[in-house]
């Protein structure tokens, strides 16, 4: 069981879920278009209000380089196994 904080939701498990499978860095629109194919129902709006605090929390990181790539971190990919504890974690802004 992942011991996910008040502030975090299903959206979050998603995109973090996302961004391990593929491996690789997307953007808003990237991660957005990629769960339209899946049939997954979480709009772009919601990802470009999600991705931030994801951020924030440690969980997922800008790679390098023109545009704003976002990956998962090894805090992000520990939180997936259920191995990272986030209840310091307040939410971010």
């Amino acid at each position: 069981m992942r011991p996910r904080v008040p502030w975090m939701n299903e959206t979050d498990d998603a995109i973090l879920e996302f961004l391990s499978d593929s491996g690789a860095g997307h953007n808003y629109q990237g991660i957005a278009n990629n769960f339209e194919d899946r049939g997954i129902d979480i709009s772009y709006k919601t990802i470009t209000r999600r991705i931030p605090k994801l951020r924030e929390a440690g969980l997922v990181r800008v790679l390098p380089g023109e545009g704003r790539y976002y990956a998962i971190t090894a805090r992000g990919e520990a939180y997936l196994e259920g191995e990272a504890d986030l209840r310091d974690l307040d939410e971010p802004e």
